[in-house]
């Protein structure tokens, strides 16, 4: 399958999710040679995806020969000001600018661009490294259909893509999706923790929680009941995981610590977007 674009791609920041981002790109069929990346020195697996896409990397990039379709903001928050100026002189009047720096907002962003410059902005999570992630994301009101479509089958290289009309709720998308992996993740140590304490050997207990998450999760996407219903099914009235859930389910547990923990991160990206 080939994936064209009317002007290169201009990747500005190859840490873990531009790379990953651009890897799941490049799986789809975008041409490598229709690829620039701007970084001042990629890592880790972004650094040999690039090296063996033979991918033209730059850390500064003062002139294209021909303005980018698509310029995709991938660097950290906070040099963003200083980066975004430079690369907007290399756009077109119909290059597609799209953000997934987190806590960054449309106005802030514009406040760079050219008026008029047709942005979006995405917050993409973790699992879109392997095809697996869901993004929300927002359009100015300068983009057109075709480049709303565009920034669609980009993201969407990433996993599931929802739009929203309202900024606001992208704090609270951070919160939940941007951040939810993580909450998953620690559940996994959790669990594989408590096996160990109930007596289970370190090696038993983390392949028991790993593969019952993973289980789980696979459940989840292809039954047509709603989480409670599984979380049901699997209850016994008087059974052991009853028992479990009196306490998971109890004033202190962990619906309580999820809905405080949402509304921490929720508090903490508004504090941190401009």
């Amino acid at each position: 399958m080939s994936f064209t674009l009317d002007g290169p791609l201009l990747l500005v920041g190859a840490g873990k999710m531009g790379g990953a981002l651009l890897s799941r790109l490049l799986d789809q069929g975008l041409d490598p040679r229709g690829v620039i990346v701007q970084d001042p020195e990629p890592t880790g697996a972004s650094a040999d995806l690039l090296a063996d896409r033979a991918i033209d990397v730059l850390p500064v990039i003062d002139e294209l020969t021909q303005p980018p379709a698509v310029i995709l903001l991938a660097v950290k928050p906070q040099v963003m000001d200083s980066v975004l100026p430079q690369v907007a002189r290399l756009a077109g009047p119909d290059t597609l600018y799209l953000s997934i720096a987190a806590g960054r907002r449309l106005a802030g962003l514009e406040a760079h661009l050219p008026k008029g410059a047709a942005l979006v902005r995405a917050m993409p999570n973790t699992p879109a490294a392997i095809g697996r992630g869901v993004t929300v994301a927002i359009a100015n009101g300068a983009v057109s259909p075709v480049q709303r479509a565009l920034a669609e089958r980009l993201l969407g290289a990433g996993g599931h893509v929802v739009w929203v009309e309202d900024e606001t709720l992208l704090d609270p998308v951070t919160a939940v999706s941007g951040s939810g992996p993580a909450y998953v993740f620690l559940l996994t140590e959790c669990l594989a923790e408590a096996g160990r304490a109930a007596g289970l050997s370190a090696e038993l207990a983390e392949r028991l929680a790993r593969h019952t998450v993973i289980g789980s999760a696979a459940l989840l996407e292809h039954s047509d009941l709603d989480a409670a219903e599984l979380r049901k099914n699997v209850t016994s009235p008087g059974g052991t995981t009853a028992a479990a859930l009196e306490i998971l389910g109890g004033p202190d547990g962990l619906k309580t610590l999820l809905v405080a923990a949402v509304a921490a991160a929720t508090k903490r990206g508004r504090e941190l977007a401009k």
